[in-house]
């Protein structure tokens, strides 16, 4: 298969998305839009400055900048034209479907109520799949540089919108912050009946993927590229078949790996992982998903069958009915 024709794949194939945040898909140009409907002021003067603002040494860098432009989120229409433009995007690549991450903390602690937040996502999905063909679902994420507290405090305010949410998350500074900090948390959370992912084993050491498994009870690992450090980790993950959700342009963004030709997604696949590819924060890292798996092919020569197990992966990690599955994997 020439590279003209590896490219009409993964351009054509359904895919599923899988990690995705939905701040961090926030455009500069959307940016600036908002910010001038709820008259916010942005330290940025122009559209490139932004731009050049997205050059990050580490995830905390990153982060500084992804809560300042969340600041431009205030009504409940702000969220749906946010999750909207993602929608757009996403279906005009061939996403079937898109399980979506969402951090209420980050506009709670600046006074919007988490109601205006999920309100304004929930319209724009609800819309989805007749207008785009594309479904998705809601994960909350807590925030782990916030306290535990703060997080149980979320969880009761999703409550009321309990059905709208297909699973809580775990996000944000990872260093200093073990999942086990939130063991009580997702306890309460999976006994009210939600499924739990958490992010693990980005900058964290293996470890922190031991513990998503063994003290939260998550059903799949965001990230979990440093898995392979610990053989005995890797066996449980291929023995549970436990996802894990990459992102190779946003580690190597944030400098988890110098180059992607650098990037383990290739080992991964041929320890028998359930790795996908997904594209994490896309308006700040370069890449939406169709992007990511063009390069990530390019740079470590993926097959044909190495890319279409990556989307295989993908719709059987996903939180679908087993009728769904079957209907997206027969290209349905």
């Amino acid at each position: 298969m020439g590279p003209s024709e590896m490219e009409s794949f993964i351009r054509k194939m359904p895919k599923a998305e899988l990690h995705l945040h939905i701040e961090g898909t926030l455009e500069p140009e959307l940016m600036f839009a908002l910010a001038r409907r709820n008259k916010v002021q942005l330290r940025f003067k122009n559209i490139e400055e932004i731009r050049k603002a997205y050059r990050f040494k580490d995830l905390q860098s990153f982060l500084d900048i992804y809560y300042e432009g969340a600041g431009v989120l205030i009504e409940e229409r702000d969220f749906f034209d946010l999750t909207w433009a993602y929608l757009e995007r996403a279906a005009k690549e061939n996403v079937r479907h898109a399980e979506i991450f969402f951090d209420p903390q980050a506009h709670t602690e600046r006074g919007v109520s988490f109601e205006t937040v999920i309100t304004g996502m929930r319209r724009a999905l609800e819309d989805a799949p007749a207008k785009l063909g594309i479904s998705a679902k809601l994960i909350m994420c807590f925030l782990r540089h916030l306290s535990a507290a703060s997080a149980m405090e979320t969880l009761g305010r999703s409550l009321p919108f309990k059905k709208w949410i297909a699973a809580v998350g775990l996000d944000s500074s990872e260093m200093g912050h073990p999942p086990k900090k939130f063991a009580e948390v997702f306890r309460q959370a999976r006994a009210e009946g939600f499924l739990a992912v958490a992010h693990a084993g980005e900058e964290g050491p293996p470890e922190y993927i031991w513990q998503a498994l063994d003290v939260l009870g998550v059903s799949r690992v965001d990230h979990g590229v440093r898995c392979l450090e610990d053989p005995a980790l890797v066996q449980r993950l291929v023995k549970d078949r436990i996802p894990l959700t990459v992102c190779p342009l946003s580690n190597v963004k944030l400098r988890a790996f110098q180059s992607l030709k650098d990037h383990n997604l290739k080992r991964l696949l041929e320890a028998g992982l359930c790795a996908t590819v997904n594209s994490d924060d896309p308006a700040y890292f370069g890449g939406y998903i169709t992007e990511n798996m063009l390069q990530a092919q390019t740079a470590l020569g993926l097959t044909r069958a190495e890319v279409a197990a990556l989307t295989r992966n993908a719709l059987e990690a996903s939180f679908l009915s087993p009728e769904q599955k079957r209907s997206l994997l027969n290209g349905q």
